[in-house]
């Protein structure tokens, strides 16, 4: 009977071995959601994630990525909601987008917060970015690591801007953010919430002035072919990425698993953000090669754009957080 008991207990344990032997080979595949394609660096994160974790799976992960927000019908403020509710598995996406539903994400669209880009890194990288990815968990979706979209620059087909009354009365498209309303309201403009998809036309008609985004958008999208001869250096916002996983698939994956599209997701991350950075002189080169004219502020006029968008965070900073607000701009002072 003992003899029984032991062949009974050892087939049980040879069967689970056996299980779990097949399902660490089995090959899966997963949509990763991204706005922008692999003409630009946010796409060339998504890829490059997709790379990686090919390579070190040996190709028992894929990560198929789906460009222009094809996931969610070109509608990238639902990318966070069609992702924690399981339509997609994974993405490489804007703080900005994430914002409406995860609010401590409005932090990084503070207009000036950021001067330069080793305040965006001692945000993200230290205890502030810690809290941000925590509510980001939070809210049905693992966070895994950051990446960067870049400072977002405005640009018009008027005149030169460098003092905040150039800004008055200008049609600017922006995105589906309500704390982009209400600075460039702050500021006197005309603000529009559109896609990217509609704000081509839209400049290509002269039905808005202008448009802000980063220097690499503004270069690959050929937006000065669409009236946009004046670009401002102003800084006035950054937009780091991050890459995340649906809650459901997080935990359906082994450690091993979990570990390896991690630091996968970590390196992607570190490689886009030094190449997008690195890039930055060549693409500005390029820009002023075509005829934008460009102004870059001095700091007494960069300050009157502080000074003249102040108001918003006496409206914004309860709705982020005043503690998680308090310590970003410690940990910016202290860079």
């Amino acid at each position: 009977m003992r003899i029984k008991s032991l062949a009974l207990a050892l087939t049980a344990a040879l069967g689970i071995t056996v299980s779990t032997a097949a399902f660490a080979q089995e090959t899966r595949e997963f949509s990763v959601s991204t706005v922008l394609s692999e003409a630009f660096p946010w796409g060339q994160a998504a890829e490059k994630w997709a790379e990686l974790v090919n390579e070190r799976s040996e190709g028992r992960l894929t990560l198929k990525v789906y460009p222009n927000a094809q996931l969610v019908s070109g509608d990238q403020t639902r990318e966070f909601s069609a992702m924690r509710s399981g339509l997609i598995d994974m993405a490489v996406a804007s703080t900005i987008n994430w914002s409406p539903q995860v609010p401590e994400l409005n932090l990084f669209s503070l207009p000036f917060l950021m001067p330069d880009e080793a305040a965006i890194d001692a945000i993200t990288q230290g205890e502030a970015g810690k809290k941000i990815f925590a509510a980001i968990d939070k809210k049905g979706v693992k966070p895994l690591a950051w990446g960067e979209n870049g400072f977002r620059e405005l640009s018009n087909s008027k005149h030169l801007i460098d003092s905040p009354e150039d800004v008055q009365g200008l049609k600017v498209r922006v995105v589906g953010s309500p704390l982009f309303l209400d600075t460039f309201s702050t500021l006197g403009a005309n603000p529009t919430q559109m896609s990217w998809a509609d704000a081509k036309p839209a400049l290509t008609t002269g039905a808005i002035d202008g448009q802000e985004n980063p220097l690499s958008v503004f270069d690959v999208a050929r937006v000065d072919q669409v009236g946009q001869n004046y670009l401002t250096l102003w800084h006035y916002m950054a937009d780091p990425l991050v890459f995340g996983v649906n809650k459901k698939v997080w935990k359906s994956l082994p450690q091993a698993d979990r570990d390896l599209l991690q630091q996968a997701a970590v390196d992607a991350g570190a490689w886009e953000i030094e190449k997008s950075r690195r890039e930055l002189t060549e693409t500005l080169v390029a820009i002023k090669e075509r005829g934008v004219e460009v102004t870059e502020l001095t700091p007494e006029q960069h300050q009157a754009f502080v000074d003249a968008t102040a108001e918003v965070y006496t409206k914004w900073t309860p709705r982020i957080g005043e503690q998680l607000v308090n310590e970003a701009q410690a940990a910016i002072a202290n860079r």
